[in-house]
């Protein structure tokens, strides 16, 4: 099992800049890849960036540019910074944690809000 926390939401203006955590405990060594997914009012859960213990990155088109992912040197951390935000990309940010038997886990999430 891993268990994941979200912290580091909150209200922004247009513009400005965030940095989420997700902080991993349980089987850390089971994980292959960990990403951040969003979901705004209304609408479907959706992939913002996924790394692999690789270090494979993808990024969704609409934050390439301004959103960066990064692991911790421990693993146990997931980072998303969050630049030059905009209102739509008002959501609440779940971390993602998927194992190599393809079991996957999800954090609370926490709630990022911009206002114009």
């Amino acid at each position: 099992q891993v268990q994941l926390v979200e912290s580091g939401g909150g209200l922004m203006q247009t513009g400005e800049s965030l940095r989420l955590t997700c902080t991993a405990s349980g089987a850390i060594s089971t994980i292959e890849a960990m990403g951040w997914y969003r979901q705004a009012p209304g609408n479907e859960r959706e992939l913002v960036a996924i790394l692999t213990n690789g270090g494979r990155i993808n990024y969704a088109g609409s934050v390439k540019g301004r959103f960066t992912i990064s692991r911790g040197d421990t693993k146990n951390n997931l980072y998303l910074q969050l630049n030059n935000l905009k209102p739509e990309d008002t959501a609440v940010y779940h971390c993602n944690a998927r194992t190599a038997t393809v079991k996957e886990y999800w954090g609370q999430g926490t709630q990022v809000t911009v206002s114009s």
